[in-house]
């Protein structure tokens, strides 16, 4: 964390930390803007009041933060993430890169390696399916979320840590724009969000942190199918060395997942979403009721959701219409 906070101070970037009830009383580090509990209920941010503590979710509150303070981007990482220096140099929305469009699923992973490896939250059926050819590159495309990869350890299920090696590379020398009709997860540990994008950075409480981030991949993918926005996997430019972790019980938070995520993802293909930037919430909104109705994610879910909704609308600029 020290190596991130002067890394984002000599790049221009503001820190945010949020705590959690299991934090230290005495966490200080130069740099940084911390928020233990106490300082998040006094943000006046309605989901800082009601969401649960003890839960990744409550990293929302930092979005928000961010968000209030007028970021231009949001980059988003994770303590065990050591970014290396193309980490902090400039990022743009438009990228040049290969568009998949209607590929199904797609282990993105192995454009990146020859090596069996496949990322947290992929259907297991999907790991050895066939993988599409990469065209040609196109120019100024518009990918407002940016998932970059991680080397050494990287984001992978417990299945792949119990049985296969690491650490693990990738290559530094493509990127892959995942266009509509086209799947792959992607985590919060090396992401980059662009504002129009902002809505959609909502991870859901009542469901594990093996499991809040890829579902929010899902429901991003799929908004952004509607605004024609792609998802770009770019080269690693973090290296992770992992905190302690229980395989086992990595395993069984990550059951739904392996149980579930094929089947969130033909709901949410079936699902009638408006374009445009104003309906991002709106259609946020929809994904969750859908997920709710199907069993999937607890009903109190819809009231987090509405506070952040409620919240993001009082920090966002009123030109966005959010």
């Amino acid at each position: 964390m020290r190596k991130i906070a002067t890394g984002a101070a000599e790049a221009g970037y503001n820190l945010i930390v949020i705590g959690d009830a299991s934090s230290p009383s005495d966490f200080a580090l130069p740099d940084c803007d911390y928020y233990d509990l106490d300082r998040q209920h006094d943000t006046g941010l309605r989901f800082a009041a009601i969401c649960p503590t003890h839960h990744y979710a409550r990293k929302n509150i930092g979005y928000l933060l961010a968000i209030r303070a007028g970021a231009s981007l949001i980059l988003e990482t994770d303590d065990d993430n050591l970014p290396q220096p193309s980490f902090w140099g400039a990022r743009t929305m438009e990228a040049a890169a290969p568009v998949l469009r209607s590929a199904g699923w797609v282990n993105v992973y192995r454009y990146f390696t020859d090596a069996l490896i496949w990322p947290r939250g992929l259907p297991l059926d999907a790991i050895n399916g066939p993988l599409p050819r990469l065209g040609p590159s196109v120019d100024a495309v518009d990918c407002l979320i940016q998932q970059g990869l991680a080397d050494g350890n990287p984001d992978v299920d417990a299945i792949y840590r119990l049985t296969l090696p690491l650490p693990q590379n990738f290559r530094r020398d493509l990127r892959v724009a995942l266009g509509s009709g086209s799947w792959c997860p992607f985590n919060s540990q090396n992401t980059c969000w662009w504002p129009k994008s902002y809505p959609l950075l909502y991870l859901p409480a009542h469901r594990s942190f093996r499991v809040t981030d890829i579902w929010r991949s899902f429901i991003a993918q799929r908004i952004a199918w509607v605004n024609d926005w792609k998802i770009l996997f770019r080269e690693p430019d973090v290296l992770q060395e992992r905190n302690p972790h229980d395989l086992m019980r990595d395993f069984q938070d990550e059951i739904p997942g392996y149980l579930q995520n094929r089947a969130i993802c033909d709901t949410l293909e079936q699902l009638e979403l408006q374009s445009g930037d104003d309906r991002a919430a709106e259609n946020l909104r929809t994904c969750y009721a859908a997920l709710v109705r199907g069993g999937w994610i607890k009903e109190d879910e819809l009231d987090l959701l509405d506070a952040w909704i409620e919240d993001l609308r009082s920090v966002l600029p009123s030109s966005t219409g959010q």
